[in-house]
């Protein structure tokens, strides 16, 4: 969630034309990484757990793809940047850790 909260605060200075476009998507595959972590350990089997975390995991990789285009874009500075993409690289590993668990 911390992450999501970065995205937040992150898009609210893009530029009022990405509101709709790169601003969105960004918050939404943000929401989407905690939203299906959530959802797969509600559903109660591993099986399941284990693709709501890969389903987290690729809209990380979208979150990662697209602060990299704002970046690009000169939306977001490269402090800005690097601290979004470190909590990324954070919560990459914590999810393949507990893939890699759940697999065993």
């Amino acid at each position: 969630m911390d992450l999501a909260d970065t995205v937040y605060e992150i898009t609210a200075s893009f530029p009022k034309s990405e509101a709709y476009g790169l601003a969105s998507q960004l918050q939404r595959a943000a929401v989407s990484i905690p939203s299906n972590i959530a959802e797969g350990w509600g559903r109660g089997r591993t099986k399941e757990y284990v693709q709501f975390l890969r389903y987290a995991r690729g809209s990380l990789y979208e979150v990662e793809t697209q602060l990299r285009i704002a970046a690009r874009r000169q939306y977001i500075d490269s402090v800005r940047l690097d601290a979004a993409l470190g909590t990324a690289d954070e919560i990459s590993r914590m999810l393949a850790g507990l893939l890699k668990a759940l697999r065993s």
